[in-house]
């Protein structure tokens, strides 16, 4: 395969070692031989012996020494082996990232909408910058609209939250806990009941802090219903309640405080991929890949359903 050597990686490649030279090295190596390196790469030997200095020349040191039955590499040899290596092999994948064809088609995408305010704008820019021939069509809605959604064939792939399994479906991206935040814990120490900031129904963390709550023997009362995300976070930070959210996923001006206030313990979330069978397999694969390459920052403004 003939590759371009004005990409500025393979031109520096090729400047620096030739990896034609590199190839009839290591079978002058392998075979301690000339004539074998010569036969196995279908040139004649004169040919290989003029390669070899060369590559001799521009190491600066030998890289063979004549023996009764054929040669050795010397130190410097020995060396080289080795960087040629893995110069062959970065050589082999940068000409495969050049040459592979480019990732074309549309992405029916959905992400849950607290993962789309802050890491989404991150991992579409790289996904887009890999892949600029992909169109994405992109939902923000609840993580059980978008499986939903999924499951009914109108989207391709989704990034969701669900309760936390051994098992689950789909590509696990994190497993995270779930906290009790407020933006002050003090407001509340004297309140009979646990004042809540909930997603309407359905929502399984609606029903995991109330179950927490009950079975625990805590009073609680829904001091505000929210939509989404953003709702979450305003009514939260204005100090209408205490919010469930994912403990990776706290913005820096809200605390914990299950401590403080002695409520019970929440279970695990996962943040999960799920993709659709009859999707385009490459677009997928390529998306999923940026995602699971991404972290998840510790201090996004970011909350969970």
């Amino acid at each position: 395969m003939e590759f371009d050597i004005r990409h500025p990686i393979l031109e520096w490649m090729v400047t620096v070692y030739d990896p034609a030279l590199l190839r009839t090295f290591l079978a002058v190596a392998g075979g301690r031989s000339f004539t074998v390196a010569a036969q196995q790469l279908g040139i004649s030997q004169p040919t290989v012996s003029q390669q070899m200095r060369r590559l001799e020349d521009e190491v600066g040191r030998p890289l063979f020494v004549r023996e009764t039955r054929g040669v050795r590499p010397t130190e410097a040899g020995e060396a080289l082996a080795g960087f040629a290596h893995r110069i062959l092999g970065a050589h082999a994948d940068a000409e495969s990232y050049f040459r592979t064809s480019p990732t074309r088609g549309r992405l029916r995408f959905g992400t849950a909408d607290d993962l789309a305010i802050t890491q989404l704008p991150r991992i579409v820019r790289q996904f887009r910058r890999l892949n600029p021939q992909v169109d994405l069509e992109l939902s923000v809605e609840q993580s059980h609209v978008l499986t939903r959604r999924l499951a009914a064939g109108q989207l391709d792939l989704v990034f969701v939250k669900q309760p936390s399994v051994e098992a689950g479906e789909g590509t696990l991206v994190l497993r995270d806990q779930f906290v009790w935040a407020a933006e002050d814990a003090e407001p509340f120490v004297k309140e009979e009941q646990v004042p809540l900031v909930v997603h309407r129904a359905p929502s399984f963390t609606r029903r995991m802090a109330i179950d927490a709550l009950e079975a625990a023997g805590r009073r609680w009362r829904v001091a505000c219903t929210v939509r989404d995300i953003n709702a979450m976070l305003a009514a939260t930070r204005a100090g209408l309640g205490i919010a469930v959210l994912a403990h990776s996923l706290i913005p820096a001006d809200l605390q914990k405080v299950e401590i403080r206030l002695g409520l019970p313990a929440l279970g695990a979330v996962d943040f999960r991929l799920l993709a659709n069978p009859a999707a385009p397999k490459p677009a997928v694969e390529a998306l999923t890949t940026a995602i699971r390459s991404a972290t998840l920052s510790a201090q996004a403004p970011l909350g969970s359903r």
